[in-house]
């Protein structure tokens, strides 16, 4: 996989919240899932910035 690394500010505390559900082995792909997972709702959404 291609990736291009970017710098995200999360709001206090919700790094550790994420850890508590997936791990925190496992952060970096979960935001990527959630961020795809955004990208297509808001696609078929038709909410895209014209």
């Amino acid at each position: 996989m291609k990736v291009k690394p970017i710098l995200v500010r999360l709001p206090e505390g919700m790094p550790e919240r994420i850890d508590a559900l997936v791990g925190k082995n496992k952060r970096a792909e979960f935001i990527r899932q959630a961020i795809e997972a955004e990208l297509v709702r808001r696609e078929k959404a038709g909410e895209a910035d014209e």
